[in-house]
């Protein structure tokens, strides 16, 4: 019944953009963070982005350098990870995870504060 699919993911070139997007259903979503994560092949699983319930705040790993934006849309229970000027190091399985605290304060960065999961996406850049 719980649903978080992730979608638009693929292989891109050097430099160039993918937008993924997670359409979730079956749980609440519009009073929870959500996040994006991703897990390399041999590494573990970092954050990537996140967007708070309100959508008013966001935060991101440092390692991404502004080349990433997280948005939301409440209406269409969806979250949005737009990537841009993209790189080897990008190439990963990107996760959609719902917070599990409702009206958490602050983004979380833990994993384990994440509850729900969707199935991974791949993407892949290549130089």
């Amino acid at each position: 019944q719980v649903q978080l699919l992730e979608s638009g993911g693929g292989l891109v070139q050097t430099g160039g953009s993918l937008r993924l997007s997670c359409a979730v259903s079956g749980l609440p979503f519009y009073s929870y963070t959500m996040g994006w994560f991703r897990q390399a092949p041999g590494k573990e699983r970092k954050f990537v982005a996140g967007i708070s319930w309100s959508g008013g705040s966001t935060s991101y790993a440092e390692s991404l350098e502004g080349r990433f934006t997280i948005s939301r849309d409440d209406v269409m229970n969806m979250v949005y990870l737009q990537m841009n000027s993209l790189k080897p190091e990008d190439t990963a399985n990107y996760y959609c995870a719902r917070d599990r605290l409702e009206y958490r304060p602050l983004i979380s960065t833990y994993e384990g504060n994440y509850d729900y999961w969707g199935q991974g996406i791949q993407v892949t850049v290549s130089s």
